[in-house]
């Protein structure tokens, strides 16, 4: 791709708007068309052309309204955030961070390695960086439920920081799986989440009153 076939990495905003129909199905086509492609080659291997041709759609369109390869990522992001995904319920604060925690390795371990390769995505374009940064804000906030919980349910104190909690549980799964690139253990969603609950049962996370 020649820097006369789309707009700067850093052009604009994508557009959020999500229509129906003809439309929503092209774009619905072409997302998985980029995860397929972004598991498979790369971030580097990642073209316009290819996604058209996997997705069937014409390049025109493709260029037209994601502009560049920054523009597909950042709106795989986005979509990914569309969903209705609540945290787990078990009962237990070590059960809900568990399960989370099992949820993460799970979807880090599929293959293709799709998450992975969108993490990787957002240190080498800017777009994608923004949308990771609402993808894991979104996250986080939706996660806040499973700390005021256990507030609730009395094993912690009242005012535990949600979000300094939730990513001392989740940080050893991101730190294995992504910076070390270590097999996934069975052992360790389990076992970040009881350190996290034991630390936060005895105040580690305790905001100022």
């Amino acid at each position: 791709m020649t820097s006369g076939d789309a707009p700067p990495e850093d052009a604009g905003p994508v557009p959020r708007a999500r229509p129906g129909g003809r439309t929503a199905r092209t774009r619905a086509q072409v997302l998985d068309a980029v995860r397929a492609e972004l598991g498979e080659h790369g971030y580097d291997g990642l073209t316009m052309e290819a996604v058209a041709a996997r997705a069937g759609v014409h390049r025109a369109t493709v260029y037209r309204r994601w502009g560049d390869v920054g523009g597909l990522l950042a709106d795989v992001l986005d979509a990914a955030g569309d969903d209705d995904w609540r945290p787990p319920d078990t009962g237990s604060l070590e059960g809900d961070l568990a399960a989370l925690n099992e949820e993460i390795q799970t979807a880090m371990a599929a293959e293709p390695p799709v998450m992975a390769a969108l993490i990787a995505a957002s240190f080498r374009s800017g777009k994608a960086a923004r949308a990771q940064r609402r993808l894991w804000e979104d996250r986080y906030t939706r996660c806040e439920i499973v700390v005021g919980r256990a507030v609730q349910r009395g094993e912690l104190p009242p005012r535990t920081d949600a979000r300094r909690l939730l990513v001392a549980a989740t940080a050893p799964l991101y730190h294995e799986l992504v910076l070390l690139r270590t097999p996934p253990d069975p052992r360790l969603p389990g076992q970040a989440a009881r350190a996290a609950a034991l630390a936060a049962a005895a105040g580690a996370f305790t905001g100022p009153p």
